[in-house]
């Protein structure tokens, strides 16, 4: 059997494929891919090689590439020894933009009918952003800044609130992406650098936030996170950037006795699986309580990845959630 998949082939170059799928194992399941949901700031650091050599982005990106990491489909077939899931099941997996993917059973989250597909597709920076919140510790009652409106940040907003933070700021240069963190439950918004956002904020909070996010993946804007938090106050960084050695340390961590957190997918809490993860996230938004309002923007054909990727880096603050539908 088949696939059409998207591959990355070279600097700014892709290819729309057809490859043989490897057969079926016991332990796992066939997923006729319904969407797939590009992780625009990944896949744009991946598309333009943003990084800097000897990096885990270096190592990690060799050609071809498989960009991609949350997509929802069907099972169509299922191994002998698969227990948990059955055939015409919506399932949530962590693989590319293909059109069938053979994935573990151990690999499947199965995403309840009141959830949309298109919702169900940001279960996988659903789990990243997790991680973040956990990491920091969100808190009841907590002043939360976030810098930086993207995909990551848009998530990082949500999981604040649904942990009970009783104000948030969302910082980001473009309007458009405020208004989609508004419509997230953001309490203020701010469109400027964050560089000149520090006595907006004291203004709005009656002093400064309790915590910091830097979700942007952009290594200068670190420096700044640090200085935007209140003395003994946490810094999350969860934008991941393609030239971490550029990330500079400030006089803050020992004058103001803060505490930075890093967080990504690899960061594991031991008392949630990645799919118990998953599925808390499908309980929120099918309550309410994460509101996915306005996520999606963009959708294409995957025979239309060229202008997909196009339009991910030409047009980026009218962008968030791109999708692929299959």
């Amino acid at each position: 059997m088949k696939q059409h998949q998207i591959l990355f082939t070279g600097l700014r170059q892709l290819e729309f494929v057809e490859k043989e799928l490897p057969e079926l194992g016991a332990d796992q399941v066939l997923v006729r891919t319904e969407v797939s949901l590009m992780s625009t700031g990944t896949e744009n650091i991946c598309f333009n090689r943003l990084f800097a050599p000897g990096t885990h982005w270096d190592n990690w990106v060799k050609y071809p590439f498989e960009p991609g990491y949350s997509t929802i489909g069907v099972i169509e077939d299922i191994g002998s020894d698969v227990k948990l899931v059955k055939i015409g099941d919506r399932v949530a997996h962590r693989r590319g933009h293909s059109s069938y993917h053979i994935v573990d059973e151990a690999g499947c989250s199965v995403v309840p009918s009141s959830v949309p597909p298109e919702y169900a597709a940001w279960s996988a920076l659903g789990r990243i952003t997790y991680n973040g919140a956990r990491s920091v510790g969100f808190r009841l009652g907590d002043r939360i800044a976030v810098i930086g409106a993207g995909p990551i940040g848009q998530m990082t907003l949500r999981w604040a609130i649904a942990c009970g933070a009783e104000e948030t700021v969302v910082i980001d240069s473009m309007p458009t992406r405020l208004d989609i963190a508004k419509k997230g439950g953001a309490t203020y918004t701010l469109a400027s650098l964050v560089t000149e956002v520090k006595p907006k904020v004291e203004e709005l909070f009656g002093g400064l936030p309790d915590v910091v996010a830097d979700a942007t993946g952009h290594s200068a804007v670190f420096q700044a996170a640090l200085g935007l938090v209140k003395s003994q106050g946490r810094v999350l960084l969860i934008g991941d950037t393609g030239t971490p050695s550029e990330q500079q340390l400030t006089g803050d961590i020992l004058t103001r006795a803060l505490t930075v957190h890093g967080a990504h997918d690899q960061t594991t809490f031991h008392d949630r699986s990645r799919d118990s993860i998953a599925q808390l996230f499908f309980r929120l938004v099918s309550s309410g309580r994460f509101s996915m309002e306005g996520m999606n923007t963009h959708w294409f054909t995957p025979d239309q990845a060229a202008e997909a990727y196009r339009v991910a880096n030409e047009a980026r603050g009218e962008t968030m959630g791109i999708l692929f539908r299959w």
